[in-house]
């Protein structure tokens, strides 16, 4: 089984890579952040995508919906420290197979893998009840344009990074700001974060 693991801390990478490797039939490929995993993902075929949430370039959940909407047959699980109830509703929006928390025990994560590579849906019951909690009321564009925002980023810089008009990137600023009930576009990218909804 080819394995692609995106994950930018270098120690949980190493530690997680090793640990499958100890599997018998289970090829790892490790990737530092979103954007070399999709890269990755571009160049040659994966059976399983073994991902990170939170990462530089794409997160988790971006790559899943690259391989959701590219039809890829690769099986995605993501793996995260954080139980948020927006991350869980975002990658199930995305056919992620599985949800696991990262302290999982590792023998949790092997029986996750094989019952997505059967194509069984796994999501730890802790992150699963958190997901009933409140709706992201965010668009994919106001998501977008928030996490640039947070990054500092100009409303011009977000307009050219989202090729789109400055005025419109006012515009989707303004709306995730007025539905998230935020002071200011850092406020609200702060509150979208926490709910993980960004």
């Amino acid at each position: 089984m080819n394995i692609l693991l995106a994950e930018d801390q270098a120690m949980v990478r190493t530690a997680l890579a090793s640990l499958l490797r100890l599997e018998t039939g289970f090829n790892v490929t490790e990737t530092e952040d979103g954007a070399a995993a999709l890269r990755l993902l571009k160049q040659q075929p994966f059976d399983l995508l073994l991902s990170d949430i939170e990462m530089p370039g794409h997160s988790g959940i971006e790559l899943a919906q690259y391989v959701q909407q590219h039809k890829l047959s690769t099986k995605v699980i993501i793996i995260t420290t954080f139980g948020r109830s927006g991350y869980v509703k975002r990658a199930m929006d995305a056919a992620v197979g599985g949800f696991l928390l990262k302290d999982a025990p590792v023998e949790q994560l092997v029986q996750a893998i094989h019952q997505v590579m059967a194509g069984k849906r796994v999501v730890d019951s802790e992150l699963l009840l958190n997901s009933l909690g409140e709706q992201d009321p965010l668009s994919d564009k106001e998501r977008q344009a928030l996490r640039l925002a947070a990054d500092g980023q100009s409303t011009s810089e977000i307009a050219a990074a989202l090729y789109i008009a400055e005025g419109t990137a006012r515009n989707y600023l303004s709306e995730a700001i007025s539905k998230l009930s935020a002071a200011n576009r850092i406020d609200a990218a702060r509150i979208a974060r926490q709910k993980g909804w960004l």
